[in-house]
């Protein structure tokens, strides 16, 4: 069972089909994927997965990218091995993001101003999320940092990753080109 993070594909009587099919693919899943569909099946209900506040501008709107490759990266300042995946993930947002790669960030740190003093060294250039209450963490089941949750231009959750390696760079683009040549349906 794949997770989808939109629903808005209606049957003629309005209800949305998709979301009936992933309700009950979800049910038969292994419980942390469960767990996971229930979240994104939630937020495609609500079209926001929230962070600080529902209606503010800390929240993760996946919906509107409907179409692209998206990857959701969690990260903190006190995170080592993210000072290496958030350089890899800005050359792949430049590469790739006019073929429709979005990368979306949200940070745990629960003062601002450490992601800010971090920011500083190390430069992001996708959009920020803060998520300093670590609800956005808590509903993804983050394992530790960073963690990659990767969704094709369907929806679906298709990889995720904890950590970042150097030696699996290539390997990781090699899956995301894959993904951006692959078709809207």
């Amino acid at each position: 069972m794949q997770p989808t993070m939109y629903s808005s594909e209606a049957s003629e009587s309005g209800r949305p089909r998709r979301l009936r099919r992933v309700v009950q693919r979800s049910l038969r899943a292994p419980p942390r994927l469960a767990r996971i569909a229930a979240m994104l099946i939630a937020a495609a209900m609500v079209g926001t997965v929230s962070g600080a506040s529902p209606s503010g501008p800390e929240s993760l709107d996946l919906a509107r990218h409907r179409g692209r490759v998206v990857i959701v990266d969690f990260w903190a300042s006190w995170c080592k091995p993210c000072r290496q995946s958030i350089p890899w993930l800005n050359s792949m947002r430049e590469r790739y993001g006019a073929s429709g790669l979005t990368i979306i960030g949200v940070n745990v740190d629960a003062e601002r101003a450490d992601a800010d003093r971090f920011l500083r060294n190390v430069p992001i250039e996708f959009e920020i999320v803060f998520d300093p209450n670590g609800d956005l963490a808590r509903q993804f089941e983050v394992q530790g940092m960073p963690s990659s949750y990767v969704f094709d231009r369907a929806g679906k959750m298709v990889e995720t990753h904890l950590g970042f390696r150097e030696a699996k760079k290539d390997e990781k683009e090699a899956a995301l080109r894959n993904l951006l040549n692959q078709p809207v349906r």
